[in-house]
């Protein structure tokens, strides 16, 4: 079905490609990141930093590189994901240097721009060779087997923290739980484009409620249950909120139902309840939570949530300033799973704000690509990708602020963690990769450089949809996970 007249573009516009206004973003958020680099050490050392220069010019670095990728392979992609994604991993340079200098003797801030520029390597390399996001729809069961594998291996290595869910091989560690959530949006993402209709049409209506066969429902839900049930025995119940969330949200996506998340929610709840009373890890994080200041009152002196609220109070309206908060009084997991206090503490209650916008703003440009797009998987992918953000940023916020049980995740960009910055800027990547799908114009416009009459989403219907176009998808073989039955047409 083409689009109407009052759908249409007006005839002659041009379709911005915006990548100039990408490159004056990014360089604002390599300048603000120096800036606050400088800041740091004129408070704590009365000097500029002496490797000032450096930092600045391997952030400028990354930040150019990932622009020429996505300018020549992307051109149409949102011009604030990557901005926004510098920017925060900037910050989270800046963060993690001021608090190396808690720790002369663990020196962190190296180490993480290492893994910064392997993120944003991963990303050029995800932007240049994915030529279109539908291609990982051919890949679904083989992205669930990666995934749970990835989950499984951490049980047959020792517990760090409490929680099994490192791999240390001669003095190399990293989180393959981190990659195992991309890996299992893709399958969770296909699964349910191919099958929506049944999950909403199908199966045995009880009272008010259809519920779907067993038939449709089992196969995602027993991964569901697979990953979530390992996530647990590694006592890694942040990862399994997250997977819950994700797939909770997609079922929602996908079906339009709100049943699912009110039946997601008594689930967890039950989950919750059921692990908190059990599980004496989960059980000593709800104590916490439920009483942060029991050690205070014990003579034991403040705990970690203790003085995670003390450091927001602390910071007030306009924070204490860069470098002069009192963040070594958190302990070992300052610049990790508390280093949101010290972003409170320092920049205060306005720094926060603006720090959570951005988050809010990047999640909400995924899910306008996704929203953008025809395909059905290509917009549960976004959704998908983008929920795994603002999940992560609620659980990890909502821990450190007293609201839920702290459950141990890192700060996307912001905190402390090699495989945390390279899958978000996966993440990232696919997500630019999706944009640019959604905004392209259809080929016959971009060849005259003008918008055709058609959907806003990239002026994709039909068989004008291109070489991935929907009649002639190679999707309708192998796996069976095909873009769609024609019920956008009706749309």
């Amino acid at each position: 079905m083409t689009a109407t007249t009052a759908d249409a573009p007006p005839p002659g516009l041009r379709l911005p490609r915006r990548r100039g206004t990408e490159l004056v973003l990014l360089v604002g958020a390599v300048l603000i990141s120096v800036y606050g680099y400088i800041d740091v050490g004129l408070a704590r050392q009365n000097a500029v930093p002496g490797d000032t220069v450096s930092y600045g010019a391997g952030l400028g670095a990354l930040a150019l590189l990932g622009h020429l990728a996505v300018r020549f392979r992307a051109p149409y992609a949102d011009p604030l994901l990557l901005p926004i994604a510098v920017l925060l991993n900037g910050l989270g340079l800046v963060l993690i240097f001021r608090l190396d200098l808690e720790t002369p003797r663990n020196q962190a801030a190296p180490t993480q721009l290492v893994w910064s520029a392997l993120g944003v390597g991963l990303f050029a390399a995800v932007v240049l060779l994915l030529r279109d996001h539908r291609v990982l729809q051919r890949y679904a069961y083989v992205s669930v087997a990666a995934g749970l594998a990835l989950m499984i291996v951490p049980i047959f290595f020792p517990a760090v923290n409490g929680a099994k869910i490192w791999i240390r091989v001669a003095g190399f560690s990293f989180q393959p739980g981190e990659f195992a959530k991309i890996l299992l949006t893709v399958f969770f993402a296909a699964y349910l484009a191919a099958n929506r209709n049944a999950l909403t049409h199908a199966g045995r209506r009880m009272w008010r409620y259809q519920f779907p066969t067993g038939r449709v429902l089992g196969p995602i839900l027993t991964i569901w249950l697979i990953s979530v049930g390992v996530l647990v025995l590694e006592r890694d119940l942040g990862t399994s909120l997250l997977f819950f969330g994700v797939f909770v949200v997609l079922l929602y996506v996908a079906t339009g139902r709100t049943g699912w998340i009110a039946m997601g929610l008594l689930l967890a709840a039950a989950g919750a309840a059921a692990v908190g009373s059990l599980e004496p890890h989960v059980h000593s994080r709800v104590s916490d939570w439920l009483h942060p200041f029991a050690s205070i009152d014990a003579g034991r002196g403040a705990g970690q949530l203790a003085q995670s609220l003390f450091a927001f109070a602390a910071g007030g309206m306009l924070g204490t300033g860069l470098g002069e908060g009192h963040s070594a009084l958190i302990g070992f997991a300052m610049k990790s799973d508390f280093i949101l206090a010290t972003f409170g503490e320092e920049l205060g209650l306005v720094g926060l704000t603006v720090l959570l916008l951005l988050y809010a703003l990047l999640v909400a440009r995924g899910y306008r690509a996704g929203l953008a797009l025809r395909d059905p998987f290509g917009r549960l992918l976004a959704v998908g990708l983008a929920s795994l953000l603002a999940i992560q940023v609620f659980v990890i916020a909502g821990g450190v602020m007293g609201l839920i049980p702290l459950t141990g995740m890192a700060m996307p960009f912001l905190a402390q963690g090699g495989s945390s910055v390279v899958t978000n800027w996966i993440i990232v990547a696919l997500l630019i990769r999706i944009s640019d799908s959604a905004r392209r114009p259809a080929p016959a416009a971009a060849e005259t450089g003008v918008i055709a009459a058609a959907h806003p989403g990239g002026g994709r219907s039909g068989a004008s949809s291109g070489p991935y176009g929907e009649e002639d998808t190679p999707y309708r073989s192998g796996y069976g996970f095909g873009p769609g039955d024609g019920r956008e047409r009706e749309r």
